[in-house]
């Protein structure tokens, strides 16, 4: 198998703490890969070592088969890199913004030009192009932010973030974007506290906590890991919640959860679905909702970890400690 990018036991410490702890990562040509894991997990710290702005302290990696450090000008004519919040210049044009980085990759004038045109046109700005980006929405800049990182027509692109802080629709505008992108050869690099994201996007995924990478694989095989189902049964009364969740916990023999005026319980056994119907038509409880469906990547994070994403502390923010 061909790879665009690989690395082997990256080390990276800030003074007495270690952001990256032996990490290695194999990431297929043409693919979007997914880094996941919470804020301070060292998911950023990763990519700019990969993308040659920072230095690893122990181990080594490759881009495009270069490496990072030796040939880190090939690296750079290879990459783009598109960082957490949009580094636009608010004062100049969509189209002005575009022409600049064009002429700082060497493009004359013309050919920067029509690059601009180009990308403008592919992420839906070619009405907003003579305004100043200030005037643009939170989604309108995260799309010139990533058309800037284009303009050199990069065969790996790092996608740290991306969606932070956008609505659901240009969420799945930028993940249109991102498909379209590996369509057409680009292997993708993507970091993202986002599981729902990381699923959509990634045909494979690491799971990064505390600067290591403690799981890898396909969503399902991810999924997989945690073994067994996950039942919901939702009361269209929010009375019968309690009763509803003693019933699926002496029935599964797990403890249930509740929350969202739903109970949800792990089920290992797939008698557990009839009984818990039985149960609750004996009870004369009337159902809202019942459903039963594998793991999500939530769930996995959750086995592997002992919290969900979006709860672990950010600790030592060392993802965004200046080289």
């Amino acid at each position: 198998m061909d790879y665009a990018i690989r690395a082997e036991g990256l080390v990276r410490r800030f003074g007495a703490t270690t952001a990256l702890d032996g990490v290695d990562l194999a990431v297929p040509t043409g693919t979007v890969f997914g880094l996941l894991g919470p804020n301070g997990a060292g998911k950023t710290t990763a990519v700019r070592v990969l993308a040659t702005l920072l230095r690893a302290d122990e181990g080594h990696a490759t881009v495009g088969g270069y490496d990072v450090v030796r040939d880190a000008h090939q690296v750079r004519q290879l990459i783009g890199l598109t960082g957490q919040y949009a580094s636009v210049d608010e004062t100049l044009t969509g189209a002005e913004n575009l022409l600049l980085i064009g002429r700082l990759l060497g493009l004359s004038r013309a050919d920067a030009k029509r690059r601009a045109r180009e990308l403008l046109a592919d992420f839906q700005l070619s009405d907003a192009g003579d305004r100043a980006a200030k005037t643009y929405s939170g989604g309108m800049r995260r799309r010139l932010d990533l058309a800037a990182s284009l303009v050199g027509r990069p065969q790996v692109l790092f996608l740290d973030e991306p969606t932070t802080g956008l609505d659901p629709r240009s969420r799945n505008e930028l993940w249109d974007i991102v498909r379209t992108l590996v369509a057409d050869g680009v292997t993708v690099l993507l970091t993202t506290q986002y599981l729902e994201e990381a699923d959509q996007l990634a045909g494979e995924i690491a799971v990064v906590d505390h600067g290591r990478v403690i799981a890898q694989g396909t969503p399902e095989e991810l999924k997989a890991k945690t073994g067994g189902q996950t039942l919901t049964v939702r009361p269209a009364d929010a009375s019968d919640l309690a009763t509803v969740a003693s019933i699926a916990g002496e029935v599964s023999g797990a403890t249930p959860e509740v929350a969202q005026s739903a109970v949800t319980v792990a089920v290992n056994d797939p008698g557990v679905l009839p009984a818990v119907v039985r149960r609750l038509e004996a009870a004369e409880i009337t159902v809202a909702e019942l459903a039963l469906r594998g793991a999500s990547l939530d769930e996995v994070f959750l086995s592997l970890t002992g919290h969900r994403a979006e709860d672990a502390p950010a600790g030592n923010d060392l993802e965004r400690t200046p080289a």
